[in-house]
């Protein structure tokens, strides 16, 4: 069951650029304010698993430094990431949004390297080789692809940063999860981007402008359950069933599964240099997971 639901988990996060460029597409929204209408209808389940698992009676108090830790953490992860992920999304192709989203972890490992000092095995050197190589086969076929797009070099600007912001994300989830839970480190992590989130949109969003009709507020709906509350339920789930490892290792579909998607929802059009490009990332993201299960402290 615990793979099963770390499947099911990633192809419902890969549903998040499909339903984001259908939304630009149908309701010609802005990135804040679909990401406000995400974190809106997000906030009252992760407000109940907040207040579910501060009564609960293993509950352990967090101390003021977890507590900024997590506050920043979710900020990187959910406001920062999402920002930038959903600007992006606006220049570049959902398939392509989801392979340079997939740097990250890489970029975990160097940043374990620099600034923990965690040693990089020579495996992980061929993954990170691997992955980067993928990237730029799939990045290069797509730019051939689409010469007319001018802000392709930006949007993809934009979903790399996206990729290092959430590779912090991930590196500081692995260091407090084990401290306070995974669905309690979720939930508090949510709830700190959702008061980023909102904060910008009420100073800087178009909230006085735009049309809060039937179609804005499904696909506001949409991103929060389909893409964002249950897999991340789900996600903590199956980390906690089968482990850390096995889930990053199940949810190397994804890409694959966004790439799918995007050609049969969006009519996203699949060229060969995408599925090498493609193939060559899960590698070396697989390669990444099942060196991390063999090594000490990861």
């Amino acid at each position: 069951m615990g793979f099963i639901i770390a499947f099911i988990s990633a192809v419902l996060f890969s549903t998040k650029a499909i339903i984001v460029k259908k939304a630009f597409a149908d309701v010609a929204a802005s990135p804040l304010t679909l990401l406000a209408l995400r974190m809106i209808f997000s906030l009252p389940f992760y407000l109940a698993f907040a207040f579910f698992a501060a009564g609960k009676k293993e509950n352990v108090k967090l101390t003021q430094k977890q507590s900024l830790q997590v506050f920043f953490i979710g900020l990187m992860g959910y406001y920062v990431s999402s920002m930038l992920d959903f600007a992006g999304l606006q220049y570049v192709s959902a398939g392509l949004e989801r392979l340079l989203l997939f740097l990250y972890p890489a970029f975990a490992i160097l940043i374990n390297r620099y600034f923990f000092k965690q040693q990089i095995s020579a495996i992980q050197k061929i993954a990170l080789v691997v992955t980067y190589t993928g990237i730029a086969v799939a990045y290069f076929g797509e730019l051939n692809f689409d010469p007319a797009n001018l802000n392709f070099l930006w949007g993809s600007l934009l979903i790399f940063i996206c990729a290092i912001t959430y590779s912090v994300y991930v590196v500081g989830s692995g260091k407090l999860i084990p401290q306070i839970g995974a669905g309690k480190f979720t939930a508090y992590a949510m709830l700190a981007a959702t008061f980023g989130v909102l904060t910008h949109f009420f100073i800087k969003g178009d909230y006085h402008t735009v049309q809060f009709n039937a179609s804005l507020l499904w696909y506001g709906f949409l991103l929060a359950a389909i893409s964002t509350v249950i897999p991340s339920f789900m996600l903590s789930y199956s980390m906690k069933t089968i482990g850390t490892n096995n889930t990053a290792i199940i949810t190397s579909i994804g890409p694959v599964s966004t790439i799918l998607q995007a050609h049969y929802f969006l009519g996203e059009k699949i060229f060969p240099a995408q599925l090498a490009g493609t193939a060559l990332v899960v590698t070396g993201v697989l390669f990444i997971g099942w060196r991390r299960k063999n090594m000490p402290g990861t």
